[in-house]
């Protein structure tokens, strides 16, 4: 993802493939697109209200289309059990999607991701452009990648 614009064209084409008990791991540095892409994913899904990170608040909810997403955030966690100790485990259902940043600070706790989008800058700076590398963990997340470069030839993994 060269840069802001291309995160927002990722985002409307990952949307719609998304499905409901699906876990999408976002990782890469401080300003580098995850919240970017929430955002855009909501927005194409027809969400016009605010879209916030959930750094503060460890999770942020919407709901479009009668289909609960939960965005997490685990940037400030000082160890994984944090996880466990905010009954964090509960939102992890087979009828909502699970958006979370920073799963590593998570580690051993929140569940494997069936999607994994790996977010760098291209150089030192973010004024480089970014890389977006997508990884399928699951049966599911292939299908969703199959899909996405179907539909979308930008979708290189």
């Amino acid at each position: 993802m060269p840069d802001e614009a291309a995160t927002i064209a990722l985002g409307r084409e990952l949307a719609p493939l998304l499905a409901p008990g699906m876990v999408v791991w976002l990782d890469g540095e401080l300003g580098a697109g995850k919240t970017t892409l929430v955002r855009a994913l909501l927005r194409a899904l027809g969400h016009s209200g605010p879209v916030k990170s959930p750094t503060y608040t460890l999770v942020e909810v919407y709901v479009v289309s009668s289909i609960y997403w939960y965005h997490f955030d685990f940037y400030r966690f000082n160890e994984p059990t944090e996880f466990e100790d905010a009954g964090l485990g509960e939102y992890f259902r087979d009828d909502c999607v699970c958006l979370v940043e920073w799963p590593e600070k998570a580690a051993g706790y929140v569940p494997p991701a069936d999607l994994a989008l790996v977010f760098r800058f291209a150089g030192q700076t973010p004024e480089s452009g970014r890389l977006l590398e997508l990884v399928a963990h699951s049966e599911t997340g292939r299908q969703c990648l199959s899909e996405l470069a179907s539909r979308w030839p930008g979708a290189g993994t």
